[in-house]
């Protein structure tokens, strides 16, 4: 059985008459080939290569042997363009096609046709060239042309003659303002009131894949095919096809008799662009409405047919099959569109269009861009800088008008690259109000530029300290069984890591890890082995493997004599790497790094990941590689800005949290050597996500988990210590002796992995169908750990008690196993004090719990701006007010191995800053004194 056709969709493609393979079977007939097919194949059934070549050859050949053939003299006619000619007609629904040497060589071929007396009627946004044209036959050749707006076609009734006119030259849509023309309409209007009128249309910004203007009653359309037909920008070639015999022998003969022919070579290279014509405007096409869309979104005036308030839009749809790749959009400032332009790195400053790679101009004017250009350049490199200003001004052709020429790169590359340079250039600024970039308007584009002085202040503040902090995360499925390729499900808990810089001025550089031991050390700066360090410049990625020159250094050199304590060391190597690769020459700050923690440390929760995290964020602000988001603009003069709470969610742009990112895996590295990327990714991004390990069948990486719903769960630490190395290769032998019984248990995890994801990102099921699900999973996948052998008695109590009357609730084992954490989902209706019951009773056994919210925000950083403070919160407490276990030795610091006293060092340290709180906070009292600080600004 051949393929089918929806009914509905092949009533909208365009069929073309190629012959078809035969026979033909009289049950089902064969149907015409497609747009695409008839772009890729390259018959002419009056021209077949003697040798069956499968690529038409190239003719290179100026004059051909012997009398009365068909060919002689390349001028006049060429196997090779031949073969070009007869495809171009094809998928342009033409009898006739040329090929010339340019697209304005075509026109000048059409325009040949007029004789002096002649009208024409052209419309007023028109491609610079043609106007350039139009302008020399009429001054030399005593031509009227009438420049009329040819989005309206009443205007044209008046401008036509009965005799008079003789050609009306459209363009749809046009170059630069993307205005549409009812070619269909002004086709008929023309020929009732002008019937030996020709009208002509330049097709260039659509293609013949997009729209077909022969078919809507036009008599000739002609392409620059240097544009979207051959797609490369490597050649230069014009196209003109027509229905009439009589228009196809007058182009016929001036082609031949100027010579302007298309030559063999380019006529090859422009048949093979064809062939991927279709392939390369869909893929052009679909970015260029997601660019438009997000610059439309962001409040500028864009030109663009597909848009819903575009006002051709309706008549566009009608008489085309897509909405092309080139937009326009203004600005409301020359000088602000030319530092946009000069800001670009991906999208080419560049005239021309239609080429796989994206390119940016002003039409209008193109100098002042990085480097002068003198003004005949200019004008070259500006395609409407040729139209004089007041011309220009007269027909509504702004001077900071900006044109995308959209190609085939990564959508996300091209916004990307587009936003930073908005942003460069001050057109657009983040507003914290609307979680989003919006345009700089009028008046506030000066309070912008104060805004972005303010902050310029605040970067330059050695001074100031940085509070970040980071989630842990729990897996809550596919554990183990991700090491051999299953998907695990992972999401972040409301237990945070927290970390702060404090300046210390004085050379030095220390760290204090509160729960490792209450580690601490510093270091003099200028004593780092910084001889062993391979810089990293901003802009560039770490890369893939870890400096073993650099992690030896510090090994053997600020870290001698630490080996003994195992985990501190690990974690100050990593702070140290981040440290030293990220530093620049003129700027190592002094400060000190304290790190603590409302996560249990080593019990499978992430707690090393949100450290790396809140490490990597601390010195990537300290070096300036990632920058707070202005202050938002004020929603009102007289009332300064109107606050819509989000509790500051979503506050951090996804580029700083992707550099943050980074460079948390590459502490994680450092850590655990060959880490999966998924506790640091949970731990800046939050929420959940699905992670499948590479180099099995599935297809590997990271996917976030749209629609996450947040979870209650109640974590309890079995603090029974584990060897996750052990546990994996105990899954591993396992694995090597029993592969049947394995690998049924891995099939059956992914199963469950699929069906949790599905319903966690399904919005529409009822919360209690959610959870009774999540129950029934949780408890099938700890029956596969169990068998897998990584379960522990510990876990097992844990688990027979959360189930056990009156709880009934479902728990798993989470992490390596073998000791850890289990995790159990409490239903939203759970009753309050059977959950304090049932948190009694664990920690009676001796275990400890935390009830905890799983999908939360990730990455979080204190608000640095003095109207977001409550700094009231940050006064120091007394030591009588801390507990004895919490109270910083008295010991003087004379060996760099102890952590100063902060109740007599408040004021060296500075009454304002957080760290005397932060330290001595107690740690039930943390999240809640973190919280009261002021506004925390999250990923």
């Amino acid at each position: 059985m051949g393929p089918s056709v929806n009914p509905k969709t092949a009533a909208k493609l365009p069929a073309h008459d190629l012959p078809t393979p035969e026979p033909e079977s009289p049950i089902r007939p064969r149907k015409p080939y497609r747009f695409s097919t008839l772009c890729a194949t390259v018959e002419n059934p009056d021209m077949k290569d003697q040798y069956g070549s499968s690529s038409v050859p190239i003719y290179q050949s100026a004059t051909f042997k012997g009398v009365g053939n068909e060919f002689d003299y390349s001028r006049s006619g060429n196997p090779t363009r031949s073969h070009l000619e007869h495809h171009i007609a094809k998928i342009s629904s033409a009898e006739h096609a040329f090929v010339v040497s340019s697209g304005m060589a075509a026109l000048d071929v059409i325009l040949r046709i007029l004789k002096p007396g002649d009208e024409v009627i052209a419309g007023d946004d028109l491609y610079g060239g043609t106007n350039r044209l139009l302008g020399y036959i009429r001054n030399h050749v005593g031509v009227t042309v009438h420049h009329v707006d040819t989005t309206v076609p009443e205007a044209l009734h008046e401008f036509i003659h009965p005799t008079k006119t003789a050609m009306v030259l459209l363009e749809s849509p046009t170059n630069p303002l993307l205005k549409i023309a009812d070619l269909a309409t002004i086709s008929k209007d023309v020929k009732e009131r002008a019937p030996n009128a020709i009208i002509v249309v330049d097709n260039t910004m659509m293609s013949p894949y997009l729209q077909r203007p022969l078919e809507h009653g036009v008599d000739i359309v002609y392409d620059s095919a240097t544009k979207y037909l051959s797609g490369h920008h490597d050649l230069m070639a014009g196209v003109v096809t027509c229905n009439r015999d009589d228009l196809a022998k007058q182009l016929a003969f001036a082609i031949n008799a100027v010579g302007n022919a298309l030559t063999p070579i380019d006529s090859f290279l422009l048949l093979r662009g064809i062939k991927t014509l279709a392939l390369r405007m869909d893929r052009q096409q679909a970015t260029a409405n997601v660019v438009a869309d997000y610059l439309n979104n962001l409040g500028f005036h864009v030109n663009y047919p597909g848009l819903p308030n575009h006002p051709g839009r309706e008549i566009h749809e009608r008489i085309a099959d897509g909405n092309g790749a080139v937009l326009s959009f203004e600005t409301g400032s020359k000088e602000l569109s030319e530092r946009i332009v000069g800001g670009t790195r991906l999208w080419g400053i560049s005239v021309s269009f239609g080429c796989v790679n994206s390119l940016i101009s002003m039409p209008c004017v193109m100098s002042c861009v990085h480097f002068y250009v003198p003004p005949p350049l200019a004008n070259r490199l500006a395609s409407h800088a040729s139209i004089d200003a007041a011309t220009r001004a007269a027909r509504g052709l702004p001077e900071d008008l900006i044109r995308l020429c959209v190609g085939i790169e990564d959508v996300h590359d091209l916004l990307d690259d587009l936003e930073r340079a908005l942003i460069d250039a001050g057109a657009i600024e983040y507003n914290v109000t609307q979680n989003r970039y919006v345009r700089v308007r009028g008046p506030e584009a000066g309070q912008a530029i104060a805004r972005a002085v303010e902050k310029l202040a605040l970067d330059s503040q050695d001074g100031k300290e940085w509070f970040v902090s980071a989630p842990g995360k729990v897996i809550l499925f596919g554990e183990h069984a991700v090491v051999h390729g299953v998907t695990a499900i992972a999401a972040s808990v409301d237990l945070r890591c927290y970390g702060l810089t404090t300046p210390r001025n004085d050379g030095k550089l220390s760290v204090h890890l509160h729960d490792i031991d209450n580690f601490y050390y510093e270091w003099d700066i200028e004593a780092l082995p910084w001889d062993a360090v391979t810089p990293v410049v901003a802009g560039e990625e770490h890369p893939e493997a870890l400096d073993q020159k650099l992690i030896t250094a510090i090994s053997e050199g600020p870290l001698r004599g630490l080996e003994g304590k195992r985990a501190a060391f690990a974690a100050a190597l990593a702070f140290l790497y981040l440290y030293l690769t990220l530093a620049q020459e003129e700027h190592r700050p002094s400060i000190n790094f304290t790190a603590r923690s409302t996560l249990p440390v080593g019990a499978g929760l992430g707690s090393s990941a949100s450290f790396s995290t809140c490490a990597a964020t601390a010195i990537l602000l300290l070096q300036q590689r990632i920058n707070i988001p202005a202050p938002p603009a004020p929603t009102s003069p007289s009332k300064g800005h109107i606050h819509v709470s989000h509790q500051g969610r979503r506050a951090l742009p996804s580029d700083l949290a992707e550099e943050v990112n980074r460079w948390a895996f590459v502490a994680e590295k450092v850590l655990h050597g060959n880490p999966s990327g998924v506790d640091n990714s949970v731990a800046v991004f939050g929420g959940a996500l699905g992670y499948t390990r590479a180099g099995f069948e599935r297809k590997s990486g990271m996917e976030p988990i749209q629609g996450f719903k947040s979870l209650k769960f109640l974590l309890t630490n079995s603090k029974v210590p584990r060897d996750t190395k052990k546990l994996v290769a105990g899954v591993g032998e396992k694995k090597f002796n029993e592969p049947e019984l394995v690998n049924a248990i891995l099939n059956a995890i992914q199963s469950i992995s699929d069906e949790a994801r599905r319903a966690l990102a399904d919005s529409e099921m009822p919360r209690e169908a959610l959870l009774s699900a999540l129950s029934a999973l949780i408890h099938e996948n700890h029956r596969h750990l169990v068998t897998l052998g990584v379960s522990h008695p510990s876990l097992e109590f844990i688990k027979s008690t959360t189930a056990a009357e009156p709880y009934q609730l479902a728990t798993k084992l989470t992490g390596a196993g073998g000791g850890g954490c289990a995790v159990t989902l409490v239903p939203d209706d759970f009753k309050a004090q059977d959950l304090q019951n049932l948190i009694n009773q664990l920690i009676r056994e001796g275990f400890q719990p935390y009830l905890t919210s799983v999908g939360g925000s990730g990455l979080g950083i204190l608000s640095p701006y003095d109207y977001h403070s409550n700094r009231r919160s940050a006064a120091p407490l007394s030591v009588a007010q801390v507990p004895a276990q919490m109270t910083p030795p008295e010991t003087p610091n004379v060996d760099n191995k102890s952590p100063p006293r902060l109740d007599a060092d408040v004021a060296t340290i500075g009454p304002e800053m957080l760290r005397p709180s932060f330290e001595m906070n107690p740690i039930s009292e943390l999240s809640s004194w973190a919280d009261s600080l002021g506004r925390w600004l999250y990923v």
